[in-house]
């Protein structure tokens, strides 16, 4: 019976050594980080560099405060508030990281294109050994 487990054990631990080595397993993990890490560049991006102008232009209102009291706290328990100043600030965020992955794969196909259209040089071959034997005994009867 134990021997059972540990061969079961076994090929699982093979499967998902296969799983991970795979190039789409890591592929996969490398597009999370690197989506986390952009998630930040845009969040900061609308925080610190956008949105500050937009207070501006509304009188220095602050879209995260924007709420609507449904129901007042009482005797130290916290007030129910319908928080849409963050989800607005939230959708702002959601539409400038859409805008930003559309430009950058719009970016990467017109280079792609461009790759595609560069004429391939054309490849010099060199013969394999046996036909260079050849060639020297067909020469070699020549003479």
């Amino acid at each position: 019976m134990a021997k059972k487990i540990i061969e079961k054990n076994k090929t699982f631990i093979e499967e998902f050594k296969a799983f991970a080595i795979k190039g789409n397993a890591v592929d996969l993990a490398v597009g999370v980080i690197i989506g986390a890490a952009f998630g930040k560049i845009v969040t900061s991006l609308v925080n610190d560099m956008i949105m500050p102008p937009i207070s501006v232009v509304t009188g220095g209102v602050d879209f995260k405060k924007y709420s609507v009291t449904l129901k007042e706290g009482i005797d130290g328990v916290a007030s129910i508030t319908l928080n849409y100043g963050a989800f607005l600030q939230n959708i702002f965020d959601f539409v400038i990281v859409a805008v930003s992955i559309f430009v950058a794969i719009k970016y990467m196909n017109k280079l792609q294109r461009a790759e595609e259209k560069k004429p391939e040089k054309e490849k010099v071959k060199t013969p394999s050994e046996d036909i260079i034997l050849l060639r020297e005994i067909r020469d070699a009867l020549k003479k």
